[in-house]
């Protein structure tokens, strides 16, 4: 989709208004941001028929130099990035974003792009009657311009120390985003020294992911402003508590919303809990979409509030699946967050796992299994296999070796979907897993920066 082409008057008007460069960005499976950019007046251009883009785009990895060739994605071909005119914002300085989408040169939605994955997925929720809303957050640490650690002399967790100290930047944040139309709910100093938190009103699945994607963009940017730099690395520093990018995500039918008001579960219905059991069960396959860079491991550890175990439980932060019930303090309903999702998962390969799981719980009548009411990890091993609770701290191999494996995950995201990321993954594997944790952590640092 690239919307209706721009009219000669709106050009002028961007024109007018100081916009002289359309930036677009897609996000390839290793879970960078790339982009391309061009003059206001070539913006018709780039929605249709689009910029020519190397199949390697889709392979690139996040060591700066490598490549994970397979034999669809090489060095013959071209395809077209092709910004959705629908999704255009203006984020100041004479800049103009907006998402962009692979097709090939004639026209064809090319099947590894992410934001046609995620489109798909929305288009089948819709043909089963489901409609999804999806809510992202974002944490991330402040870092000097070469990836250092900023003094935290005055940090507390979640204190207002943080907002004092670096009150500017956090005012800057607020205005660009609502100058863009990003719509933050909250933004507070997280857990970890100088690491942030924002939450993101929920929105349709693309246009969830894609407002994610403007706002690293808006961040990024300010923090450069600043003299400082974002770390979106799941582990930053080998001895931190690290950062997760969770989704929350609702579902309504005709009849009503799945998580609210149902006689089941904690207020669920039987298609809510079929939901819910859908992800539950299909996250050790999933782990890899989710959760699978080389640095992704040193943050999936019990008592660290990443969900290291494949459960659920409402409002367990060490369950991978919390579920939130409706209530008068949360006037939306009911709805699930999933924990296990770091910065360095393609957004829109997430929340098409994600989504797929649970439709395909919905359509199985998958049975929820026990809610978790206790941090999994104090609990007997005996216990843990008689709930069928399966552990996410594994090796990067053996996470990569599932969705590999997982005709699941091929149904949902495809075979070149499936295919890429498994490539780019595999790719820092062999080159970098003997690497011990504070050499993980120092390399990939800024790997997912803006």
């Amino acid at each position: 989709m690239t919307g209706t082409p721009l009219a000669a008057a709106a050009i002028a008007q961007l024109e007018a208004e100081g916009i002289d460069t359309v930036i677009g960005t897609v996000v390839n499976p290793a879970g960078l941001t790339l982009a391309k950019t061009v003059p206001i007046r070539r913006t018709n251009t780039f929605a249709d028929p689009g910029l020519g883009a190397s199949p390697s785009w889709h392979a690139f990895a996040i060591d700066q130099s490598g490549i994970a060739f397979t034999p669809d994605v090489g060095v013959i071909g071209d395809q077209r990035l092709r910004i959705d005119l629908s999704a255009l914002r203006m984020v100041g300085d004479g800049l103009a974003w907006a998402p962009a989408a692979f097709f090939e040169q004639d026209g064809a939605p090319v099947p590894a792009c992410s934001r046609g994955t995620l489109s798909r997925v929305e288009a089948a929720l819709a043909e089963a009657g489901v409609e999804a809303v999806i809510g992202h957050e974002v944490e991330f640490l402040l870092v000097t311009p070469d990836g250092g650690r900023l003094p935290s002399t005055l940090w507390a967790q979640y204190g207002l120390a943080g907002v004092l100290e670096h009150e500017a930047f956090v005012r800057d944040v607020t205005r660009s985003a609502a100058a863009a139309g990003i719509a933050i709910e909250q933004f507070h100093p997280e857990y970890g020294a100088n690491q942030f938190e924002l939450s993101l009103a929920p929105q349709p699945p693309v246009a969830a992911a894609d407002q994610l994607v403007l706002l690293r963009l808006v961040i990024g940017r300010v923090a450069r402003r600043h003299g400082l730099r974002i770390s979106l690395s799941p582990a930053a520093f080998a001895d931190g508590v690290g950062s997760g990018a969770h989704q929350h995500f609702s579902l309504t039918m005709p009849e009503g919303p799945l998580f609210s008001g149902g006689a089941g579960a904690r207020g669920m219905t039987a298609a809510g809990e079929s939901a819910v059991a859908g992800v539950v069960g299909g996250l050790p396959e999933a782990q890899g979409v989710l959760c699978g860079s080389i640095v992704s491991g040193l943050r999936m550890r019990p008592g660290n509030w990443a969900g290291a175990f494949a459960c659920w439980g409402t409002e367990n932060r060490e369950a991978a699946v919390r579920f939130i019930t409706g209530g008068p303090g949360n006037p939306r309903g009911g709805n699930v967050e999933v924990k296990i999702v770091d910065p360095s998962a393609n957004p829109y390969l997430a929340s098409a796992a994600i989504l797929g799981l649970a439709l395909d719980g919905i359509k199985r009548q998958a049975a929820l299994p026990p809610e978790i009411t206790i941090d999994p990890a104090t609990m007997p091993d005996s216990d843990r296999e008689r709930d069928e609770i399966v552990s996410l701290h594994r090796g990067q191999a053996e996470v990569i070796a599932a969705l590999d494996h997982s005709e699941l995950l091929r149904g949902i995201l495809g075979d070149p979907a499936v295919d890429m990321v498994v490539a780019v993954r595999r790719l820092e594997h062999e080159r970098y897993g003997d690497l011990d944790t504070e050499q993980l952590a120092d390399k990939f640092r800024m790997a997912w920066s803006l």
